[in-house]
């Protein structure tokens, strides 16, 4: 199931951002975004970094304001460092998991400003809630591409949480018959090798060391390679 997240960039001006943009939103599973007044011409640069994500890139709506790019969603996060009076500060994993906790109501979007001057003032008053990666201050700043990347993968994990695969198919277990035959066996290699001196208390001892193995609940293929380790061991044993 695709959910209706939105990336939407607010007057990219770099190609290859827009390219390595478009690869890693397929990486995630996601193909919906829109350029909001692009100041990009030659896309060149963009399909030569787009790789196996040529079909996003293509894809990509264009709009001439934030309003008309977000005015079908439910909810709206703005990435940006700002403090806003009003506006939560999510930070990246807790974003993810909102917009896949609310995709069901209806398309939610994630909005990143420009590389040069990142969201404006009212850009920012549009939103309803903001984001920022925790980045250490020596380096505050983070290229558009890297940061789609890393807010896409963080609503690719909780759609994969939201969603957990089916588990693997249980291997076939071993019989009742199956586990009497690794026990007689057990009891056989014991007694040939002189472990079993009296019968009644070996028997209870025979009973005691192949309880742990009726516990793990043997698989038939575990099974079947313990009466063949024991059926060696006899043999051994006892020769001729």
């Amino acid at each position: 199931m695709v959910l209706p997240v939105r990336f939407v960039l607010m007057r990219p001006r770099n190609a290859e951002n827009l390219g390595a943009a478009a690869r890693a939103l397929k990486n995630c599973g996601l193909s919906d975004w829109v350029w909001v007044t692009p100041e990009v011409e030659d896309l060149g640069p963009a399909r030569r970094l787009a790789v196996h994500a040529e079909d996003v890139l293509d894809a990509a709506r264009r709009e001439d304001t934030l309003e008309a790019a977000v005015a079908d969603c439910v909810w709206v996060v703005g990435t940006s460092s700002r403090k806003v009076e009003g506006k939560r500060r999510l930070p990246p994993r807790a974003v993810g998991e909102e917009l896949v906790a609310r995709a069901p109501q209806g398309p939610v979007a994630i909005v990143f400003g420009d590389e040069r001057s990142g969201l404006t003032n009212a850009e920012v008053e549009r939103c309803h809630d903001l984001s920022a990666v925790p980045t250490a201050p020596e380096q505050p700043s983070i290229n558009l591409a890297q940061a789609v990347l890393l807010y896409a993968y963080e609503v690719r994990v909780a759609t994969l949480e939201a969603s957990p695969p089916p588990p693997a198919p249980l291997p076939a277990a071993a019989t009742d018959a199956e586990l009497a035959q690794v026990e007689s066996a057990l009891d056989t290699m014991l007694g040939a090798g002189g472990f079993l001196v009296d019968e009644q208390p070996g028997r209870t001892a025979v009973r005691d060391l192949f309880a742990p193995l009726r516990r793990s609940r043997l698989t038939r293929k575990e099974a079947r390679l313990w009466l063949a380790a024991l059926h060696t061991v006899r043999k051994k044993l006892t020769p001729g």
